[in-house]
């Protein structure tokens, strides 16, 4: 099937003022993913000094996000504190979303089939980090988990829209 390439004009026209249940769920999964950007950013904040604390945004004694943010684990990574990274994986999760018009499963079905399994990967990768916050801290960074709740209800409302694209191709 051919990939096809929407003018830019009509591609602005259909992301900024076209309605569908798909376009309505893409708009949820680039919310919650440049939501995930902003918790990248605050908890970057304070990993790289600008802020010099960052309270937890849930009560209970199983949150620590300054012990977690400021331990080996949160540095352990290409020499860069992890929030910092957490900016661009979500920023690519929002990108994916937002590529393609309003038909793209029919249009270009790669890339809705592609941003539902960033999610995924978004997912599957906050997994593993909480798991190893908590071996490495006893403790969690209540952001971290935020951002884990957003990558679990970006990967559900990216599944419609992936499936009927996936059906598209075969």
């Amino acid at each position: 099937m051919p990939i096809e390439l929407l003018p830019p004009a009509q591609l602005s026209r259909e992301l900024r003022e076209e309605t569908s249940s798909d376009l309505t769920r893409r708009r949820w999964a680039i919310g919650l993913s440049f939501a995930g950007v902003l918790i990248g950013k605050v908890v970057g904040a304070y990993q790289t000094g600008i802020i010099k604390r960052l309270p937890d945004i849930l009560p209970g004694r199983i949150w620590d996000a300054e012990k977690v943010d400021a331990s080996e684990y949160a540095y352990k990574r290409l020499q860069v504190p992890d929030a910092t990274l957490m900016i661009v994986t979500y920023g690519a999760t929002a990108a994916l979303a937002a590529a393609g018009g309003k038909d793209r499963a029919h249009q270009n079905p790669a890339l809705p089939i592609a941003a539902a399994a960033k999610a995924g990967l978004d997912l599957a990768t906050c997994l593993k980090l909480a798991r190893e916050e908590w071996q490495e801290n006893k403790a969690f960074c209540s952001w971290c988990q935020l951002a884990t709740l957003i990558s679990g209800v970006t990967l559900v409302i990216s599944l419609p829209e992936a499936i009927k694209a996936a059906r598209q191709t075969g």
